[in-house]
């Protein structure tokens, strides 16, 4: 059984570190959290992400790290490729702090990239592989990254900008570059085939990856000074103005992040057995800060053995991958937890060894809560974050009897305010935005001082734009969204850029974008056009937004109207379209 929680220890240990003086009644959440739970995490675990990840790939030399495609990667082999890679960049003559892009989904190149690029000193941008032309230019541009590492996959769509970029280097990688000699040429060869890239892209001067490894390896890696104060991530994430910003993540943000979710992850172990390695499942993309953090980080730190899922979507794939490995930590999303359900294959796995599922990225619904919990004996504990935030900043307790249709408590060293339009604190009870206050906190928006003003209070708590309310016990519930923003499948939507993209197409005279409910993705967006052009169809502005946004990010729905609901001064009343 659980332990009872410590309803005054955490409280007055908090208080103490802080220096404040409240107890447990300015912090309810602290009296629930269990015996032996501290409040606060005490020092970062490592100078820099860099030393954290080959410290652990010391202490684990011989465990498997990574396995994608049937192919295992021990920490020691991660160690050594990411010091080749390194050095490689190094050699390119990249000054301290100089941004690399990655735009890679789940496969074995993107941990050793990650590592290497962190530990010469250098600032990850994680990009998303299926991004358009144009969102790819903004976000090079904006970064100033001047490396990107690539899959071939999606080189074309680095062709048709690149030249307008700061990028001066390009890696390109292949599916199957790390997946041995005669099984990594086939893959390829598929690959090749099926994507019909050869001879689809050019990209002049470009290096393959395995020839960047050996060039890397044949020369001294330097081991870089980073300190917990440099840049280690810029992370986009869209916002209110429509254009993509990098929150900016230092080291010890980042760092905090992977110490605290290690102190939380332990209340997985109060009921059951810690097993002697751990295996953590990853459908969710690495580029994702949620994987990156929870997955990639805490799992390395953790000697844990990370299964990589390069296509998720891909369910029957998925669950044979699954039928090889006996997982303990399924992190994930509602719609892929929904998805996964429905498949029969899936419900005859044995989940036994299963201790820890974890929803986040989007709200995980009760009905698909409880039909896991029944599954899968386990129940999904929903958390809290966001791209500013590390991302997580709030989880339920994972020793649980149940689903708690909350987002759970502050994580130790996390704050959670509630406040009304003028900043104020509100009364447990009340709703207000959430805002957040700890050391996962990002130091800002890349260049976008304006727009971290906006984000960040005085008293050093960041504003979410989430709607939320907090009981007697510290438990949060959101109940809505502040800002406008469309939830798709754990991906946010602005509809701000999706108006912006619209509205340039010549047949559009107005437009306005709002999420509608769906069962699968949880949200999709839909479109309100009036029409320029008469014969404008749905079926010609479905391909315009095809060309020009990533996939999650296209309308599903078009409707026509004459006109669209406005304010007195002419803003378009999304609120009154949403019914």
């Amino acid at each position: 059984m659980a332990k009872k929680p410590d309803k005054t220890n955490g409280a007055q240990e908090k208080a103490a570190v802080r220096g404040t003086g409240e107890t447990s009644a300015a912090r309810p959440w602290l009296k629930s959290y269990p015996d032996g739970i501290p409040a606060e995490i005490g020092a970062l675990p490592a100078a820099s992400i860099g030393e954290l990840l080959v410290t652990a790939c010391k202490q684990f030399a011989t465990r498997p790290a990574f396995t994608c495609m049937g192919k295992a990667m021990t920490y020691t082999e991660v160690e050594r490729h990411s010091a080749a890679f390194g050095a490689y960049l190094q050699s390119q003559g990249l000054a301290k702090g100089a941004r690399v892009a990655i735009m890679m989904p789940n496969v074995l190149q993107y941990p050793v990239v990650m590592m290497g690029v962190l530990r010469a000193g250098y600032t990850v941008v994680n990009v998303n592989p299926l991004y358009t032309p144009r969102e790819l230019e903004h976000q090079l541009k904006d970064s100033g990254a001047e490396a990107i590492v690539i899959l071939e996959n999606f080189a074309t769509t680095l062709q048709a900008v690149v030249s307008k970029t700061p990028v001066k280097h390009v890696i390109v990688a292949s599916m199957g570059d790390m997946l041995g000699g005669l099984k990594g040429a086939i893959v390829n060869l598929v690959v090749r085939r099926v994507k019909k890239m050869v001879p689809a892209w050019s990209l002049p001067g470009h290096v393959k990856f395995p020839a960047a490894l050996r060039a890397g390896a044949s020369q001294s890696f330097k081991q870089a000074a980073v300190s917990a104060d440099d840049v280690a991530f810029l992370q986009y994430t869209g916002g209110t103005t429509g254009v993509s910003k990098g929150a900016t993540l230092l080291h010890r943000n980042v760092l905090a992040n992977v110490a605290q979710n290690a102190v939380w992850v332990e209340t997985a172990f109060i009921r059951k057995p810690r097993p002697a390695e751990l295996v953590y499942v990853c459908p969710l993309p690495l580029y994702h800060i949620y994987a990156l953090t929870v997955n990639a980080l805490m799992g390395m730190q953790q000697g844990a053995h990370n299964v990589l899922i390069p296509n998720p979507r891909d369910i029957p794939g998925f669950v044979k991958e699954l039928q090889k490995f006996k997982v303990n930590i399924f992190p994930g999303l509602n719609t892929l937890f929904n998805a996964l359900m429905n498949n029969e294959d899936f419900r005859k796995l044995d989940f036994k060894p299963l201790l820890l599922t974890f929803a986040g990225g989007m709200a995980a619904q009760r009905g698909v809560a409880e039909r896991w919990q029944q599954l899968t004996g386990c129940v999904m504990s929903e958390g809290y974050g966001l791209s500013e935030t590390s991302p997580v900043a709030t989880a339920n307790r994972f020793d649980a009897d149940s689903f708690t249709g909350t987002i759970g408590v502050p994580i130790p060293s996390t704050e959670i305010a509630i406040r009304d339009e003028d900043g104020k604190d509100l009364p447990l009870g009340e709703v207000g935005e959430i805002c957040i206050r700890g050391p996962q906190v990002m130091a800002g928006y890349w260049n976008r001082p304006d727009e971290t003003a906006k984000v960040m209070t005085p008293d050093g708590f960041f504003r979410t734009g989430d709607m939320g309310v907090m009981d007697e016990r510290g438990y949060t519930r959101i109940v809505d969204r502040k800002k406008d923003m469309i939830l798709v499948s754990g991906f946010n939507v602005y509809p701000n850029e999706l108006e912006e993209v619209v509205a340039q197409h010549p047949g559009v005279l107005e437009v306005a974008a709002i999420g509608v409910p769906d069962e699968h993705s949880g949200e999709v967006p839909k479109l309100f056009v009036v029409k320029k052009d008469p014969n404008l169809t749905s079926e010609e502005l479905m391909e315009y937004c095809k060309k020009n946004l990533t996939g999650y990010k296209r309308p599903k729905l078009i409707e026509f109207r004459t006109d669209l609901p406005k304010t007195n001064v002419g803003k378009i009343l999304r609120r009154e379209l949403r019914g």
